[in-house]
């Protein structure tokens, strides 16, 4: 059954309303912050930053799932992940596994040729206000989630505080760099970016395959 199956139908419509608003914002917040971050990656040749923007760029494929679940939830009570829904889980692993490896080959490398980034100031603009950004968010997703009880928007919640973990990584690199001129400040930014992608991905498939409600999908039936 749907986790709000059981709200009064004016409850469940500004559900829907809150629900369909936050995914879209999720969506055109990443593809912007996407743009920004590989444009600026590019031309400060900071590896963490460009791997920081590929990073949002998957992230829309997850929220479309989001939005695409919420619509579907409008006509049916199960909560279970359709067709398009699993396509989209498997391509945003698939996605998020490439993009672990990109970045791990590119940080080893460029600890070895001693790379340089240009700047991080870009870096930490775009990570201070994303780390603003995702906080209010959450808020709002935490809030929204619980109350009308769904555990689909509590999980997107936690997804979005994964990406405020990404930001956190990207300030720390980016500060580190500018502080210090050490280069591999950059490199340890996109190790570490490259393990969350790797994590996002794992539970990417885990949710393909059914299971409890988790970051970059909805619910399983039994939810």
């Amino acid at each position: 059954m749907a986790d709000i199956s059981f709200q009064p139908g004016r409850e469940m419509a500004a559900f829907y309303r809150w629900g369909t608003a936050l995914a879209l914002i999720t969506i055109f917040y990443n593809i912007v912050e996407g743009l920004v971050s590989v444009s600026f990656g590019l031309q400060d040749e900071t590896i963490a930053l460009f791997g920081f923007g590929l990073d949002s760029f998957v992230e829309v494929i997850s929220g479309i799932g989001i939005w695409h679940m919420i619509k579907r939830m409008k006509g049916s009570e199960n909560s279970g992940h359709d067709g398009f829904e699993r396509r989209a889980l498997r391509i945003t692993g698939s996605s998020f596994y490439l993009l672990t490896a990109g970045l791990t080959a590119t940080a080893v490398l460029a600890i070895m040729k001693g790379h340089r980034p240009e700047t991080t100031f870009w870096g930490i603009l775009v990570s201070v206000f994303s780390i603003s950004f995702m906080w209010l968010l959450i808020h709002y997703k935490v809030k929204i989630g619980r109350r009308f009880n769904s555990r689909a928007l509590l999980a997107d919640a936690a997804c979005s505080k994964a990406c405020m973990y990404l930001s956190l990584v990207l300030l720390f690199s980016s500060v580190g760099f500018e502080a210090t001129g050490i280069s591999w400040f950059d490199s340890l930014g996109a190790a570490g970016i490259a393990v969350f992608s790797f994590r996002e991905g794992r539970e990417a498939f885990q949710k393909a395959k059914g299971g409890q409600c988790g970051c970059a999908g909805g619910c399983s039936p039994k939810g």
